[in-house]
């Protein structure tokens, strides 16, 4: 049974052991110099006509995971340059990596005088089945990188980093601690990007609506596509405001007003060096396309114009796996991680006071 209730100190043990791929393994297979390692070609697109909903939209409906693109950058490595798919060779060695991983967590017992560490046993991390085939998530712009930062996003980026995504310091106030880790939201963009684990998207459609659901922190949205305008511009919402329609078998969503300086593009809505929280000005704009009975192409466009200097595009596959389904994401409901820490901090402040005399 998957745990859902891991504590944040668990989850960043497991991030340890979750799939990473060794740089000698990502980088490109040397060959001799007449004849360099080729970039394995695009997925070839088929002719794949998906079913229809009994009233006639396509039908995207399933449970998927996008775990086959869990460790795999947002951002390009350099190595890489503009090469947007890894090569044939590249490819192989990640699959071995995958299969020795799997190995590694089919081991039943510790090896005989191993190291016993704190951390969780290896199984319960999730896993990718087989590689990706991309050199990063980012595919606009050409580069593979997030794009630079204006000057109000560096300074919304300072800040965020300054008061730990909130208006105090993490131990002073449980507002000093992330949306995420206060079991909130991750935002749109957060909430779709592959983590260590949790990344389930059920996908239900109704007559003129569409249902998704992140496996994580329990998100769910409901799109209408029946052309309603958005609410008022004064109206923020956590995950922001979204409307759908079909362009032929793609369900584009567009997505605005949402709450400024809350989340961001990095792992589980937070930040990474090279970016900032979103402003209530962004847009985001999803597309999914069915590709065969199990995979869906699932992509989004961030427009931003006020955090970042150009607008930028992520996109990655979710399956349908067997046997893989969503389960319950138990966060403060049983994590006493927060309140914890928070309660430490004030007895250290409490034995601070009295050994200066004061009360």
């Amino acid at each position: 049974m998957k745990h859902r209730s891991l504590t944040l100190a668990l989850m960043t043990m497991a991030a340890v052991s979750v799939i990473a791929i060794p740089v000698a393994a990502q980088a490109p297979a040397r060959a001799p110099a007449a004849q360099a390692p080729k970039p394995a070609a695009a997925p070839a697109a088929k002719a794949w006509t998906p079913p229809k909903t009994s009233w006639g939209d396509p039908d995207l409906q399933g449970i998927y995971t996008s775990d086959d693109y869990i460790g795999l950058g947002l951002n390009r490595q350099a190595q890489y340059g503009t090469r947007q798919y890894f090569t044939e060779e590249e490819i192989a060695a990640r699959e071995k990596t995958i299969q020795t991983t799997a190995e590694r967590d089919a081991v039943e017992f510790a090896t005989p005088g191993a190291n016993v560490g704190q951390g969780p046993p290896n199984h319960w991390g999730e896993r990718a089945r087989r590689s990706p085939r991309q050199t990063s998530l980012i595919i606009e712009p050409e580069n593979g990188q997030t794009p630079a930062l204006t000057d109000e996003g560096r300074a919304r980026a300072a800040m965020y980093a300054r008061q730990g995504a909130g208006t105090a310091l993490p131990e002073d106030s449980w507002e000093g601690y992330t949306y995420y880790i206060r079991c909130i939201t991750r935002g749109i963009a957060g909430s779709v990007l592959p983590v260590i684990y949790g990344n389930g998207t059920e996908i239900v459609q109704g007559p003129g609506y569409v249902a998704i659901l992140q496996e994580m922190v329990h998100e769910a949205r409901i799109i209408p596509l029946d052309n309603r305008p958005y609410v008022g511009s004064n109206i923020k919402l956590y995950m922001g405001d979204s409307r759908g329609r079909w362009e032929g078998n793609t369900l584009v969503i567009e997505t605005k007003n949402i709450l400024g300086n809350k989340t961001g593009i990095g792992g589980n809505g937070g930040t990474t060096p090279t970016s900032a929280p979103f402003s209530e000005d962004a847009k985001f704009t999803e597309r999914l396309t069915r590709t065969d009975k199990d995979t869906i192409q699932y992509s989004m466009r961030v427009e931003d114009p006020r955090t970042y200097t150009a607008p930028f595009t992520f996109t990655f596959p979710i399956r349908r796996e067997p046997g893989y389904q969503n389960f319950e994401y138990a966060c403060h409901e049983g994590n006493h991680g927060m309140m914890n820490q928070l309660s430490g901090a004030r007895a250290d402040e409490r034995k601070a006071r009295e050994a200066a005399g004061q009360k």
